[in-house]
C-alpha cells in the first residue's frame, strides 16, 4: 500500500477516535469502479472491527482491531500469460493503538500495524508481511461557537519507495450551523448537515494499495513484476444517513480525476501499466461506532 493510502488510513483512524474516542466498532463497506476506457473494472469490499478498552480511570483507550480488504480486478486475459493471479488482491491489517489524554484539549495516539498484502495464490511468504508505525495527536473542541478538529501526525510505511516518515495533517472546522469544511493531505472536501440526521458531503482525496505478487509475473519483455500498485485522486458525492446515535449507512459516488494501476519491479520502478484511464467509482456502507 503506497504512501498516500497509508496517511489516509491514519488520518480517518484517528478521526473516528475524534468523533467517539474510539474507532468504529464495527464496519462493512463495497466498492466499485466500472470497467472504463482500459477495459478494466476494479471492485472492493472491506470489514473493520475494534475492541476499544478503558484504560487509566477511562482517560484512555487501548484499541485492539483489524481490518479485511479483497480487490477484484478484472483486466482482459489477452494483456499477459497469467493474469489471473491479479483477480484477487488480498491485505489484512491488525491494528494495536493507544490513545492518551494528554490535557482537556489534546490526545496522542500511536498505532502499529502488522500488515500481509498479497495476490495469495500460493502459501504464505516473507514478503507479503510489513509493519506500519503511525503516530498523531488531535484537538477535539466541540463546545463552542465554531467547532473544530485537529489532526497532526507523521507516519512511517516500510513498503514505501520512501523511507522516511511521511507528515499527516486534517483540519476539520464547523464554519456555519450546517456547513464544515475539511483541509487536509491526503482529503479535503466540504459537509453540510441537516437536523434529521441526514448528512451531505463532496471529498477530494487519494486512495490505492501496494500488494506483493507471489509466483512473480514475467512480462513479454523479459521484466519480471513482483508487485501491483493503485494510485488515484478521486472527486466524489456522498449521503449519509443515521439510523440510530451510532449506527448510520452511507452512499458515495464521483469520478477519479487521475489514476494509474501498474505492475512494478523489485525495485518498485513501473514496469507495465494496467489502467490509466479515470472512471467512475461508487462505495456504500455500514457502520457502527461507539
Amino acid at each position: 500500500m503506497g504512501k498516500y493510502r497509508l496517511m489516509f488510513v491514519l488520518i480517518m483512524g484517528i478521526c473516528s477516535i475524534v468523533q467517539g474516542q474510539t474507532p468504529d466498532v464495527f464496519g462493512a463497506e463495497y466498492m466499485i469502479m466500472p470497467k472504463n476506457g482500459a477495459d478494466v473494472e476494479t471492485s472492493r469490499i472491506k470489514f473493520v472491527a475494534n475492541l476499544p478498552i478503558p484504560v487509566r480511570g477511562k482517560n484512555d483507550y487501548l484499541v485492539i482491531g483489524g481490518e479485511y480488504n479483497r480487490y477484484n480486478f478484472e483486466v482482459p486475459d489477452s494483456l499477459f500469460a497469467n493474469s489471473n493471479d491479479l483477480k484477487k488482491l488480498h491485505i489484512i491489517d491488525v491494528n494495536l493503538a493507544y490513545v492518551y489524554k494528554l490535557n482537556e484539549d489534546w490526545r496522542l495516539v500511536g498505532v502499529i500495524t502488522p500488515r500481509w498484502s498479497s495476490n495469495f495464490v500460493d502459501e504464505l511468504q516473507e514478503d507479503d508481511f510489513n509493519i506500519n508505525y503511525t503516530a498523531g495527536a488531535y484537538k477535539d473542541k466541540k463546545n463552542i461557537e465554531k467547532p473544530y478538529k485537529l489532526v497532526v501526525g507523521l507516519s512511517y510505511n516500510t513498503s514505501s519507495p520512501i523511507e522516511v516518515p511521511l507528515p499527516v495533517l486534517y483540519y476539520e472546522k464547523r464554519f456555519r450551523p450546517n456547513w464544515a469544511y475539511i483541509l487536509g493531505v491526503p482529503k479535503s472536501g466540504m459537509k453540510y448537515y441537516t437536523p434529521k440526521s441526514h448528512f451531505f458531503q463532496a471529498e477530494l482525496f487519494l486512495d490505492g494499495y501496494y500488494v506483493n505478487i507471489q509466483n512473480d509475473i514475467l512480462l513479454t519483455d523479459n521484466n519480471l513484476s513482483t508487485d501491483v500498485s493503485y494510485t488515484a485522486l478521486l472527486l466524489t458525492l456522498g449521503y449519509q444517513y443515521k439510523i440510530t446515535k451510532d449506527m448510520s449507512v452511507y452512499l458515495i459516488g464521483g469520478h477519479s480525476l487521475f489514476q494509474n494501476s501498474a505492475l512494478r519491479d523489485n525495485e518498485r520502478k513501473d514496469i507495465f501499466t494496467l489502467n490509466d484511464d479515470a472512471g467512475l467509482y461508487f462505495r456504500t456502507g455500514f457502520r457502527i461506532g461507539i
